[in-house]
């Protein structure tokens, strides 16, 4: 009991041997790095679904699509403004290849009555691919966190056991003078798993929210298909 109250962990700490202090450095510094990519990821995500709601607005409260283009030019990036701008560029490309025709929104339908709407769902999806690129970014760093801090902390654990054993093997060694080695190993795992646990949540919460808002991007294609089905039916 009077060994273990002795005991001052930022006294063993700032006391431990070189390696082990490199290993709580370098847990630090990738605590820090993580709690700063789940700040900035959830600022993004909230600025994400501000912006598709923005935008879904105007696409609702809009007469036709170009309309909606025009309306839409200010506003910041959204998934959904990235799919629709992919979506109408390729729609206003199939109807210039008809502008010499005799009529050409016949020649339009007669398009897409014959090949369908692929094209332009192969359009839609470049605009998710650029929306994935960014609600992905970081992401893999996050999980690095999560997955390597724990070994990282059980490295230096291991070393300043090793380091403390080897003291106490060399002859003369007392309870009390491996005590603070074996503190200041156990410390690094600790701090290796403070730096982790919230990675590896945060990393799953971030994965889930990307998820739900693929859902939202998938919806939001399916109708803007609808509406050029629709568009199309009327000419």
């Amino acid at each position: 009991m009077e060994v273990s109250a002795d005991l001052n962990i930022l006294k063993i700490l700032w006391e431990s041997g070189l390696v082990v202090k490199l290993v709580l450095l370098m847990l630090v510094v990738a605590s820090i790095a993580s709690w700063a990519i789940v700040f900035k990821k959830r600022s993004f995500i909230n600025k994400m679904r501000k912006n598709n709601k923005d935008f879904f607005e105007v696409y609702r409260g809009s007469e036709n699509l170009k309309e909606v283009l025009e309306k839409s030019a200010t506003l910041p990036f959204s998934p959904y403004k990235a799919m629709f701008v992919e979506g109408y560029t390729e729609l206003s490309k199939i109807k210039d290849s008809f502008t010499g025709s005799p009529n050409p929104s016949a020649g339009v339908q007669e398009h897409f009555k014959n090949f369908g709407l692929g094209v332009l769902e192969r359009a839609l999806k470049k605009g998710v691919t650029q929306s994935n690129e960014q609600l992905e970014a970081l992401l893999s760093t996050l999980a690095s966190i999560g997955s390597i801090s724990p070994f990282i902390g059980l490295f230096g654990t291991v070393w300043g056991i090793i380091d403390s054993f080897t003291g106490l093997a060399s002859g003369g060694g007392t309870l009390e003078a491996v005590a603070p080695g074996i503190a200041e190993a156990l410390v690094a795992t600790a701090v290796g798993l403070a730096a982790a646990i919230p990675a590896v949540w945060f990393f799953n919460y971030f994965n889930n929210q990307n998820q739900i808002i693929h859902g939202d991007m998938e919806s939001f294609g399916q109708d803007f298909l609808n509406t050029i089905e629709r568009t199309l039916a009327h000419k």
